[in-house]
């Protein structure tokens, strides 16, 4: 049997088991997805699980069954590329014949002193329920402080405000403006609607160093009883270890059948791959659907089929009635993006499950 092993069940790894299942699996394949958990978790939602407005039961998704699919559990400590093999803690490994690379990504801390240590996150299901404990342990009036003024800082900023209309909530961003890779017609809309619902943001915040129950704006020392680190993401350490060409973001260099180029049996999907465009959920299961494609070609021996990835836009969520998006050139805000945002979740549990 020649193995195929997927590491990381989110939405690449999950949308290419999908896209080999969907064809005719050649009989000596043998598919092995390997994670840490025994479901996906819905990343794009750990801000509202993190907030407290949704149970954590409402963020898995099972992984799928087939005859020809085993799911293993475990944690990889290592790649290597040359031996084709795995390495598990506990000493354990898998070897495989085809690899595919769909770990996700991790905090980038940008050098900031203390950054690791005295903020909380939501980039994994594990971090998200500590920070989901860290806020709702908070008293009333309690200071919660968001560093990264993105589409994760932003949502986060939103659902707290809905689950604990008691505390004080800031958003601190480096640029001049939240959203700042959004047109300034969404980062206005989103900037009043915070102003209604009272929470702070403070643009052109450079943090010098965070310590518990501080970050330092330069000189400046801005109190903070909990602090939510949103402001920037990389590939996992794995990832980071591999003697491999990456971009400036430490992402891999692909070509452009999303493999190594010195190890074409090796595919690389989502967060870790350097893509031309912004690490997304959307931009991970477009690409996992093209290399299935691609894979499936190659063991028919046939020459691969290439197409652009055109993404359909991207959708917030400003709590439970109101949201914004870019659909294309044209920017939406109010009622209709949440709604349609709310649709996607729906649509992306049924398919994924």
């Amino acid at each position: 049997m020649r193995k195929l092993v997927i590491l990381g069940g989110g939405y690449g790894g999950l949308a290419i088991i999908q896209g080999l299942l969907d064809h005719q699996l050649p009989e000596d394949i043998e598919l092995i997805l390997l994670d840490r958990m025994p479901f996906q978790g819905l990343k794009t939602e750990f801000y509202a699980l993190a907030a407290g407005t949704v149970a954590d039961l409402d963020l898995r998704v099972s992984f799928p069954k087939h005859p020809q699919l085993t799911i293993k559990y475990g944690e990889v400590t290592s790649i290597d590329l040359e031996g084709k093999k795995v390495h598990l803690a506990l000493a354990e490994e898998i070897t495989y014949d085809y690899l595919v690379i769909a770990l996700g990504c991790t905090d980038r801390y940008h050098g900031v002193e203390g950054a690791d240590q005295f903020t909380n996150s939501i980039q994994s299901f594990t971090n998200t329920r500590r920070t989901y404990q860290r806020l709702n342990d908070l008293i009333p009036y309690s200071q919660v402080n968001i560093i990264g003024g993105g589409l994760s800082g932003v949502e986060l900023a939103a659902e707290l405000r809905e689950s604990r209309p008691d505390l004080n909530i800031s958003i601190l961003d480096r640029h001049s403006r939240v959203l700042s890779t959004f047109p300034s017609k969404l980062s206005i809309y989103v900037e009043h609607w915070f102003k209604a619902h009272d929470v702070d943001t403070r643009p052109h915040v450079s943090v010098a160093r965070i310590e518990d129950g501080a970050i330092y704006n330069g000189s400046e020392i801005i109190q903070s009883d909990a602090t939510i680190w949103t402001a920037g993401i990389q590939p996992v350490l794995i990832v980071q270890d591999l003697q491999v060409a990456k971009d400036a973001g430490g992402r891999i260099i692909l070509n452009s059948y999303s493999q190594i180029a010195e190890h074409p049996e090796v595919y690389v999907i989502g967060d870790c791959a350097s893509l031309p465009f912004a690490p997304s959920a959307q931009a991970a299961g477009a690409q996992a659907e093209q290399v299935a494609a691609v894979i499936h070609a190659l063991w028919r021996g046939e020459t691969p089929k290439l197409h652009a990835i055109h993404l359909k836009g991207t959708l917030g969520a400003l709590g439970k009635k109101a949201g914004f998006g870019l659909m294309g050139k044209s920017s939406v805000m109010g009622r209709v993006p949440r709604l349609l945002k709310s649709g996607v979740l729906w649509m992306s549990k049924r398919n994924l499950g």
